[in-house]
């Protein structure tokens, strides 16, 4: 190819950045889990090729990880082509936005609770100290956070991510590698969602729920400590099914389920059968979006789509950049 992935081109996000891209990509994996039987359990498979009669050409469904140590960075075999022989690469939502000054500001505007909610206001002081003290020894003053719905702040506890580790080069995005990819080669670039939607679905839970997911995350009740290394290690093998049946005590995350996953992954067939009728796309969207009974690949295929693996992890070790 002409154009390879770079490790080091400028695609290294803000914590708050990562933390946004992996929140809902987190609480997607932590439903109940689905209900899929031996004989249809999909192949370990990142990388899906799209058909359909009507379709001018075939399209690619790639499953990402928002984030991941560089070292643990790797291509499924096939990737490279399937990008170079799409037209447009669309993710969750349009990344162009995220270079857009008024989108960015709107973003931030909707992490804050709105009607003078506060953390402090639907925590006891014990419990609010126990947060404060988890954050502030990542370097995050709550005077800073006070007013941040609680169920980001929950990603950012249960990712336990080292703070100088998401703004250094230890930690990197595959959709930003992908757009930046895009923008070398000239490639179009779209989303399925809006950012405004996806800040909306941090309203549909109400934000008590969300406080006691926070106070969960911190006391690390809600996710074993190395929930990041367990995601990162499905991912490697490219285990779209575990990815999604990961399990989790905590039934909060199972009642809403529907709101952080499967009304997306509804939302979205469509919205892909579109896009696909004006030529070959190149679609990124977070790997717990994949399986599942009430995934993306069995829901294109109730809509008439061929949807077969590019290539299927043989327990081998995959390619390096």
């Amino acid at each position: 190819m002409t154009h390879q992935f770079n490790t080091r081109s400028g695609k290294y996000l803000s914590l708050f950045s990562f933390a946004l891209f992996a929140s809902l990509f987190l609480f997607s994996c932590k439903g109940p889990k689905a209900a899929v039987s031996d004989s249809d359990t999909l192949p370990n498979a990142l990388l899906w090729k799209i058909e359909r009669k009507d379709l001018p050409a075939a399209s690619y469904l790639f499953g990402t990880i928002h984030m991941i140590p560089e070292e643990e960075f790797f291509l499924p075999e096939g990737l490279e082509e399937a990008f170079e022989k799409s037209r447009k690469v669309v993710f969750e939502i349009d990344l162009d936005d995220m270079s857009d000054m008024g989108s960015m500001m709107g973003m931030m505007s909707g992490l804050m609770m709105k009607e003078g909610k506060s953390l402090k206001k639907l925590l006891t002081p014990g419990e609010y100290q126990e947060v404060a003290d988890y954050f502030e020894a990542m370097g995050m003053p709550m005077f800073l956070l006070d007013n941040v719905k609680p169920m980001f702040l929950s990603m950012l506890a249960e990712i336990n991510l080292d703070p100088d580790a998401a703004q250094s080069e230890e930690i990197i995005s595959y959709e930003m590698q992908l757009y930046d990819k895009a923008n070398e080669e000239g490639k179009d670039v779209g989303g399925l969602e809006t950012m405004a939607y996806q800040m909306s679905l941090f309203d549909k839970i109400p934000y008590e729920d969300q406080a006691q997911m926070l106070l969960d995350a911190v006391r690390g009740t809600n996710l074993d400590s190395d929930s990041f290394d367990q995601t990162v290690a499905l991912y490697k093998v490219q285990n779209i099914e575990a990815m999604v049946a990961m399990v989790t005590t905590d039934e909060l995350n199972g009642d809403f389920e529907d709101v952080l996953l499967n009304n997306r992954n509804h939302n979205w067939i469509p919205i892909m059968g579109k896009k696909m009728a004006n030529g070959p796309i190149f679609f990124a969207v977070g790997a717990g979006h994949l399986g599942g009974q009430e995934g993306v690949i069995r829901l294109l295929k109730k809509e008439g789509y061929s949807v077969t693996p590019v290539s299927v992890y043989r327990a081998v070790n995959p390619k390096k950049v």
